[in-house]
């Protein structure tokens, strides 16, 4: 026999791939697709089943399929409605948090199951001005998230841990993704960086980190049906493409001006942004736009046994093919910009460059 893999959140573009690329591993028999909402994309040979991870049908399922693995890949910032379509974030929270712990209590009464792999992401750490240059798996963040999808992750790991110990027997892995970006992204972050222009914060500059959708989809894969390369095979790794890069160069990659903002004003935008369905610029986004975030990846290299194949900038470069040249050409925006930047150095009389402003090398930063 074998392996049963059941993965939740297979309505999103990441579970839909995740589900289509384990199908083909060698030694899976089956895979089962959860959600709320019924896919817009092809799911293969997977059986889809329409069920709401809140309810205690899952449980139910797990023990018909006899599932050995399950993949959870329904934690997110925002819920998926009817046709794709986002809905409020308390619907997201019900998901986040309660789906999680009915999703677990279940886990914990199948025999069956041998192997847990959730999906969960960097926004754990948060964003604060005293952080520390790079977060490490066992870096505790700074301040504790108040609210929103940070939240719902640091309480979701907190269950998955309580279920660690509860059932020893089950290998499980906890993936902190970064924000994941490439072609067909869907997540707040790829939204904004979607604006013709980008609002950002007046005098900050941030930096910032991505994994590419294929890199993310093939650490699932591991995780979930990869041998283990140290001594166990549970543990939480962060997965991101090597390298950063700060607001101002992805802006001036993608083509599009900035308008920079006191943080109040950028706040009020966020909302207002929100409030019209055209990005998701919530307070934990602005936080980030702010003071950025970088994780470390050793362990998911040593431990898990994976290494990306883009990097940070790679990511942010297919995601910009596939979105298309913004409304100013990089290097048109790329010349303004410096000739700007000569002009306030001269009437200045200082360096402009060393206020926040990337320099050409600084721009080619990886």
């Amino acid at each position: 026999m074998g392996k049963v893999v059941l993965v939740t959140g297979v309505a999103r573009q990441l579970g839909g791939r995740f589900v289509r690329r384990v199908q083909r591993e060698p030694g899976v028999e089956r895979v089962i697709g959860v959600d709320a909402v019924p896919p817009e994309h092809d799911l293969g040979d997977a059986r889809f089943v329409l069920t709401d991870i809140r309810q205690p049908t899952i449980g139910k399922l797990l023990a018909e399929t006899r599932a050995d693995t399950v993949v959870h890949m329904d934690l997110n910032a925002a819920a998926l409605g009817p046709r794709g379509r986002r809905v409020p974030t308390a619907s997201a929270k019900e998901t986040n948090v309660i789906g999680t712990m009915q999703l677990l209590g279940a886990c914990q009464k199948a025999p069956s199951v041998k192997r847990l792999v959730v999906r969960s992401s960097t926004s754990v750490y948060g964003a604060a001005p005293r952080d520390p240059a790079v977060f490490t798996e066992a870096t505790q963040p700074k301040s504790l998230p108040g609210g929103g999808f940070a939240k719902d992750v640091a309480e979701a790991e907190g269950y998955v841990r309580g279920f660690a110990r509860r059932r020893p027997d089950v290998a499980v892995r906890v993936l902190r993704l970064a924000t994941v970006l490439g072609p067909y992204a869907d997540s707040p972050l790829a939204d904004y960086f979607a604006l013709p222009v980008l609002p950002t914060v007046i005098g900050y500059d941030p930096r910032l980190q991505f994994v590419h959708e294929d890199d993310a989809v093939e650490a699932l894969r591991i995780a979930a049906c990869g041998p283990a390369r140290g001594a166990t095979a549970s543990g939480t790794y962060n997965i991101a493409g090597d390298g950063v890069l700060t607001l101002s160069q992805a802006a001036r990659r993608l083509g599009r001006p900035t308008l920079p903002l006191p943080l109040p004003a950028l706040r009020w935008a966020g909302a207002a942004l929100r409030s019209v369905g055209v990005a998701d610029l919530s307070a934990e986004q602005v936080r980030l736009l702010t003071h950025g975030r970088v994780v470390a990846t050793r362990e998911a290299r040593e431990r898990l046994g994976f290494t990306p194949a883009y990097t940070t900038a790679e990511a942010f470069a297919d995601y910009a093919r596939g979105r298309g040249p913004g409304p100013v050409g990089p290097a048109v925006l790329a010349r303004a910009v410096d000739e700007l930047a000569g002009l306030l150095a001269v009437d200045g009389g200082h360096d402009f460059r060393g206020s926040g402003a990337p320099s050409r090398a600084q721009d080619r930063i990886p």
